[in-house]
Protein backbone atom coordinates (compact mmCIF):
# COMPACT_ATOMS: atom_id res chain seq x y z
CA UNK A 1 0.00 0.00 0.00
CA UNK A 2 1.37 3.41 -0.97
CA UNK A 3 1.84 6.13 1.60
CA UNK A 4 -1.19 8.05 0.32
CA UNK A 5 -3.54 5.12 0.93
CA UNK A 6 -1.84 4.07 4.16
CA UNK A 7 -2.30 7.40 5.90
CA UNK A 8 -5.42 8.82 4.20
CA UNK A 9 -7.74 5.84 3.77
CA UNK A 10 -8.42 5.11 7.43
CA UNK A 11 -11.69 3.87 8.90
CA UNK A 12 -13.74 6.98 9.62
CA UNK A 13 -15.67 5.15 12.33
CA UNK A 14 -12.40 4.89 14.30
CA UNK A 15 -12.67 1.12 14.38
CA UNK A 16 -10.17 -0.84 16.46
CA UNK A 17 -11.06 -4.09 14.72
CA UNK A 18 -8.10 -6.47 14.68
CA UNK A 19 -6.12 -4.56 17.31
CA UNK A 20 -4.88 -5.94 20.63
CA UNK A 21 -4.92 -3.48 23.53
CA UNK A 22 -3.30 -3.81 26.95
CA UNK A 23 -5.09 -1.56 29.43
CA UNK A 24 -3.86 -0.94 32.97
CA UNK A 25 -6.34 -0.03 35.69
CA UNK A 26 -9.06 -1.72 33.65
CA UNK A 27 -11.19 -2.90 36.56
CA UNK A 28 -12.79 0.41 37.52
CA UNK A 29 -13.23 4.08 36.79
CA UNK A 30 -11.81 5.59 33.62
CA UNK A 31 -9.90 2.40 32.81
CA UNK A 32 -13.10 0.37 32.85
CA UNK A 33 -14.87 2.73 30.46
CA UNK A 34 -11.88 2.75 28.11
CA UNK A 35 -11.85 -1.04 28.17
CA UNK A 36 -15.57 -1.29 27.40
CA UNK A 37 -15.41 1.23 24.56
CA UNK A 38 -12.35 -0.47 23.06
CA UNK A 39 -14.23 -3.76 23.10
CA UNK A 40 -17.24 -2.14 21.41
CA UNK A 41 -14.88 -0.78 18.77
CA UNK A 42 -13.56 -4.28 18.03
CA UNK A 43 -10.33 -4.63 20.02
CA UNK A 44 -9.23 -7.74 21.87
CA UNK A 45 -8.22 -6.76 25.39
CA UNK A 46 -5.52 -7.61 27.92
CA UNK A 47 -6.57 -6.20 31.29
CA UNK A 48 -3.95 -5.48 33.94
CA UNK A 49 -4.97 -4.56 37.47
CA UNK A 50 -4.47 -5.53 41.09
CA UNK A 51 -7.70 -7.54 41.01
CA UNK A 52 -9.68 -9.02 38.16
CA UNK A 53 -13.17 -7.80 37.35
CA UNK A 54 -15.71 -10.36 36.20
CA UNK A 55 -17.93 -7.49 35.09
CA UNK A 56 -15.25 -6.26 32.70
CA UNK A 57 -14.36 -9.76 31.50
CA UNK A 58 -17.99 -10.60 30.78
CA UNK A 59 -18.53 -7.30 29.01
CA UNK A 60 -15.59 -7.89 26.67
CA UNK A 61 -16.67 -11.41 25.76
CA UNK A 62 -20.28 -10.26 25.31
CA UNK A 63 -18.97 -7.94 22.59
CA UNK A 64 -17.51 -10.97 20.83
CA UNK A 65 -13.95 -10.00 21.70
CA UNK A 66 -11.19 -11.99 23.38
CA UNK A 67 -10.12 -11.11 26.92
CA UNK A 68 -6.93 -11.98 28.76
CA UNK A 69 -6.89 -10.99 32.43
CA UNK A 70 -3.57 -10.48 34.20
CA UNK A 71 -3.50 -9.61 37.86
CA UNK A 72 -0.46 -7.63 38.91
CA UNK A 73 1.06 -4.65 40.66
CA UNK A 74 2.37 -1.79 38.55
CA UNK A 75 5.13 -1.18 41.11
CA UNK A 76 6.54 -4.69 40.57
CA UNK A 77 8.72 -4.92 37.46
CA UNK A 78 8.23 -8.69 37.17
CA UNK A 79 4.44 -8.24 37.15
CA UNK A 80 4.77 -5.78 34.29
CA UNK A 81 6.94 -8.15 32.27
CA UNK A 82 4.61 -11.04 33.06
CA UNK A 83 1.66 -9.11 31.61
CA UNK A 84 3.58 -8.29 28.44
CA UNK A 85 4.83 -11.86 28.05
CA UNK A 86 1.34 -13.33 28.49
CA UNK A 87 -0.12 -10.87 25.99
CA UNK A 88 2.50 -11.74 23.39
CA UNK A 89 2.07 -15.46 24.08
CA UNK A 90 -1.69 -15.28 23.50
CA UNK A 91 -2.01 -12.67 20.75
CA UNK A 92 1.46 -12.42 19.22
CA UNK A 93 1.63 -8.65 19.60
CA UNK A 94 0.33 -5.59 21.44
CA UNK A 95 -0.99 -2.83 19.18
CA UNK A 96 -2.16 -0.41 21.86
CA UNK A 97 -1.15 0.29 25.44
CA UNK A 98 -3.33 2.47 27.66
CA UNK A 99 -1.50 3.47 30.85
CA UNK A 100 -4.50 4.29 33.04
CA UNK A 101 -3.70 2.79 36.45
CA UNK A 102 -2.97 5.39 39.09
CA UNK A 103 -3.52 6.61 42.63
CA UNK A 104 -4.38 10.06 43.94
CA UNK A 105 -3.60 11.00 47.53
CA UNK A 106 -3.76 14.75 48.09
CA UNK A 107 -2.09 16.78 50.81
CA UNK A 108 -0.83 20.30 51.40
CA UNK A 109 2.85 20.76 50.51
CA UNK A 110 3.79 21.79 54.04
CA UNK A 111 2.25 18.57 55.32
CA UNK A 112 3.56 16.28 52.61
CA UNK A 113 4.76 12.84 53.64
CA UNK A 114 7.37 10.52 52.20
CA UNK A 115 4.79 7.75 52.04
CA UNK A 116 2.42 9.63 49.75
CA UNK A 117 5.27 10.94 47.58
CA UNK A 118 6.92 7.53 47.20
CA UNK A 119 3.67 5.66 46.49
CA UNK A 120 2.48 8.25 43.97
CA UNK A 121 5.76 8.23 42.08
CA UNK A 122 6.03 4.44 42.17
CA UNK A 123 2.60 3.89 40.62
CA UNK A 124 1.80 6.97 38.55
CA UNK A 125 5.21 7.70 37.09
CA UNK A 126 7.70 4.85 37.51
CA UNK A 127 5.22 2.03 36.99
CA UNK A 128 3.62 3.65 33.95
CA UNK A 129 7.03 4.40 32.45
CA UNK A 130 8.23 0.85 32.94
CA UNK A 131 5.06 -0.51 31.35
CA UNK A 132 5.51 1.84 28.39
CA UNK A 133 9.13 0.73 27.97
CA UNK A 134 8.26 -2.97 28.17
CA UNK A 135 5.39 -2.73 25.68
CA UNK A 136 7.13 -0.22 23.43
CA UNK A 137 10.07 -2.51 22.83
CA UNK A 138 7.71 -5.20 21.51
CA UNK A 139 5.97 -2.62 19.32
CA UNK A 140 9.27 -1.63 17.76
CA UNK A 141 9.92 -5.29 16.88
CA UNK A 142 6.42 -5.68 15.45
CA UNK A 143 6.42 -2.55 13.31
CA UNK A 144 4.59 0.01 15.43
CA UNK A 145 1.76 0.74 17.82
CA UNK A 146 0.07 3.37 19.95
CA UNK A 147 0.82 4.14 23.60
CA UNK A 148 -1.68 6.33 25.43
CA UNK A 149 -0.74 7.72 28.84
CA UNK A 150 -3.47 9.08 31.10
CA UNK A 151 -2.02 12.22 32.67
CA UNK A 152 -3.99 15.10 34.22
CA UNK A 153 -4.63 18.82 34.10
CA UNK A 154 -2.67 18.76 37.39
CA UNK A 155 0.39 17.97 35.29
CA UNK A 156 -0.16 21.14 33.25
CA UNK A 157 -0.99 23.73 35.93
CA UNK A 158 -0.38 23.89 39.67
CA UNK A 159 -3.29 22.88 41.88
CA UNK A 160 -3.46 23.12 45.64
CA UNK A 161 -2.72 19.85 47.50
CA UNK A 162 -1.34 18.23 44.33
CA UNK A 163 2.43 18.26 44.98
CA UNK A 164 3.06 14.54 44.46
CA UNK A 165 0.19 13.87 42.07
CA UNK A 166 0.83 16.89 39.87
CA UNK A 167 4.57 16.27 39.74
CA UNK A 168 4.01 12.64 38.73
CA UNK A 169 1.54 13.60 36.02
CA UNK A 170 3.88 16.29 34.70
CA UNK A 171 6.50 13.54 34.53
CA UNK A 172 4.08 11.41 32.52
CA UNK A 173 3.64 14.23 30.01
CA UNK A 174 7.41 14.62 29.65
CA UNK A 175 7.90 10.84 29.38
CA UNK A 176 5.33 10.89 26.58
CA UNK A 177 7.35 13.50 24.69
CA UNK A 178 10.67 11.70 25.20
CA UNK A 179 9.40 8.36 23.93
CA UNK A 180 7.59 10.02 21.04
CA UNK A 181 10.82 11.70 19.98
CA UNK A 182 12.84 8.49 20.05
CA UNK A 183 10.29 5.96 18.84
CA UNK A 184 8.30 7.82 16.20
CA UNK A 185 10.75 6.61 13.56
CA UNK A 186 9.72 3.03 14.35
CA UNK A 187 6.01 3.63 13.90
CA UNK A 188 5.34 3.80 17.64
CA UNK A 189 3.17 6.77 18.61
CA UNK A 190 3.03 7.96 22.22
CA UNK A 191 0.43 10.49 23.34
CA UNK A 192 -1.12 11.65 26.60
CA UNK A 193 -4.61 12.61 27.72
CA UNK A 194 -4.97 15.15 30.54
CA UNK A 195 -8.51 15.28 31.92
CA UNK A 196 -10.13 17.59 34.40
CA UNK A 197 -12.11 16.10 37.30
CA UNK A 198 -13.90 13.05 35.90
CA UNK A 199 -17.16 11.87 37.44
CA UNK A 200 -16.35 8.25 38.06
CA UNK A 201 -17.96 6.66 41.10
CA UNK A 202 -15.16 8.10 43.24
CA UNK A 203 -15.38 11.45 41.47
CA UNK A 204 -19.10 11.65 42.17
CA UNK A 205 -18.47 10.98 45.87
CA UNK A 206 -15.73 13.63 46.13
CA UNK A 207 -17.13 16.42 43.98
CA UNK A 208 -20.94 16.34 44.07
CA UNK A 209 -20.95 18.97 46.81
CA UNK A 210 -20.39 22.67 47.46
CA UNK A 211 -16.66 22.29 46.79
CA UNK A 212 -17.45 20.84 43.38
CA UNK A 213 -19.92 23.59 42.52
CA UNK A 214 -17.31 26.21 43.40
CA UNK A 215 -14.66 24.47 41.27
CA UNK A 216 -16.97 24.26 38.25
CA UNK A 217 -17.24 28.06 38.26
CA UNK A 218 -13.50 28.19 37.42
CA UNK A 219 -14.05 26.04 34.30
CA UNK A 220 -15.19 27.93 31.18
CA UNK A 221 -17.51 25.05 30.22
CA UNK A 222 -18.90 25.05 33.78
CA UNK A 223 -18.86 21.28 34.18
CA UNK A 224 -16.72 18.26 34.96
CA UNK A 225 -16.09 15.37 32.60
CA UNK A 226 -17.35 11.83 32.27
CA UNK A 227 -15.25 8.68 31.85
CA UNK A 228 -16.84 7.96 28.47
CA UNK A 229 -15.42 11.25 27.18
CA UNK A 230 -11.89 10.19 28.13
CA UNK A 231 -12.54 6.78 26.56
CA UNK A 232 -13.62 8.38 23.29
CA UNK A 233 -10.40 10.36 23.21
CA UNK A 234 -8.40 7.18 23.81
CA UNK A 235 -10.26 5.38 21.02
CA UNK A 236 -9.30 8.14 18.60
CA UNK A 237 -5.63 8.06 19.61
CA UNK A 238 -5.59 4.26 19.29
CA UNK A 239 -7.16 4.34 15.84
CA UNK A 240 -5.43 4.70 12.50
CA UNK A 241 -7.13 8.09 12.09
CA UNK A 242 -4.65 9.52 14.61
CA UNK A 243 -1.53 8.33 12.78
CA UNK A 244 0.05 11.81 12.79
CA UNK A 245 -0.48 12.33 16.51
CA UNK A 246 2.82 11.76 18.30
CA UNK A 247 3.99 13.41 21.49
CA UNK A 248 0.72 15.28 21.96
CA UNK A 249 -1.03 15.95 25.24
CA UNK A 250 -4.76 16.23 24.67
CA UNK A 251 -6.15 18.35 27.49
CA UNK A 252 -9.85 17.69 28.01
CA UNK A 253 -10.75 20.06 30.81
CA UNK A 254 -13.49 22.36 29.52
CA UNK A 255 -10.93 25.13 29.14
CA UNK A 256 -9.68 25.20 32.73
CA UNK A 257 -5.99 25.47 31.73
CA UNK A 258 -6.34 28.00 28.90
CA UNK A 259 -5.69 31.05 31.07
Amino acid sequence: MGETNKYRCFNEDYSLEGKVALITGASNGIGMEITKMFARKGADIVTFDLKRSEEVENYITDQGRQCLTVEGDLTVTQDIQNAVDKAIEKFGRIDVLVNCAGIGFLEMAAESTEKVWDMTMAVNLTGSTRMALAVGKTMIKNGGGSIINIASQAGVVALERHLAYGTAKAGIIQMTKQLALEWGQYGVRINAISPTIILTQMGEMNWNNEKGEAFKKTIPSRRFGYPEEVAACAVYLASDAASLFNGANLVIDGGFTIS
